[in-house]
């Protein structure tokens, strides 16, 4: 195998092909996912739970708590998030995208700062607060947890705590061993930033009420 090869993906040698398969059906999901979220579209969420539910699984596996957490997370929220989406607003408009509002700031601060400290804990619980990737993994939670809820209620402000945390999570995944999640992240987060400015575009189309 040449140098590059082994570089990138050496590591997986010691893996099974069940797990290599695994994670390579939960990136593809996990990709379909946020390419649905850029399109504003409800299949965001059906996609979505299947990479996150293989993500918990593998997770478990290879006692990464807090990428875990995350994704039980997401899975939940996703289960939210499906309903918020389809919720009619009146007798034919859906959950529009919006912007975040005073008190849902508040409350975004309240999920960042309570993660912290439950991912905290958790890590503390299980002894695994060992390592320095175990504060980035905290911090991270933290900014996805926030991100997720934001999409949830299709507020616009979600894109830029996925594009934070997804900057975070490449050289992250990419030190643990894990660079077919690594390459998810890098593009995860190109996607986002398109998301971002795609939901923008479509916001400013809404007219402003008095």
């Amino acid at each position: 195998m040449s140098p590059i090869f082994d570089f990138f993906f050496g590591q997986y040698s010691e893996y099974s092909t069940f797990y290599i398969s695994l994670e390579i059906i939960a990136v593809i999901f996990g990709i379909l996912s946020v390419f649905f979220a850029r399109a504003n579209s409800i299949w965001v969420y059906p996609t979505g739970m299947i990479s996150t539910l293989i993500y918990v699984y593998l997770l478990l596996q290879w006692a990464l708590l807090g990428d875990m957490m995350i994704n039980a997370y997401y899975f939940i929220m996703s289960v939210y998030g499906w309903y918020v989406w389809t919720r009619k607003v009146d007798d034919t408009i859906t959950t529009p995208i919006s912007r975040t509002t005073a008190k849902e700031k508040r409350i975004q601060l309240i999920i960042f700062v309570a993660t912290l400290v439950f991912v905290y804990s958790v890590y503390i619980a299980f002894d695994k607060w060992n390592d320095w990737t175990a504060y980035v993994d905290t911090l991270t939670t933290a900014i996805f947890f926030v991100g997720m809820w934001l999409m949830a209620r299709r507020k616009i402000e979600n894109w830029i705590f996925w594009i934070i945390g997804d900057i975070i999570s490449v050289p992250l995944y990419f030190y643990k061993g894990f660079t077919f999640s690594s390459f998810q992240y890098l593009l995860f987060t190109i996607i986002a930033i398109f998301g971002y400015l795609s939901w923008k575009k479509s916001l400013d189309k809404i007219p402003v009420t008095a």
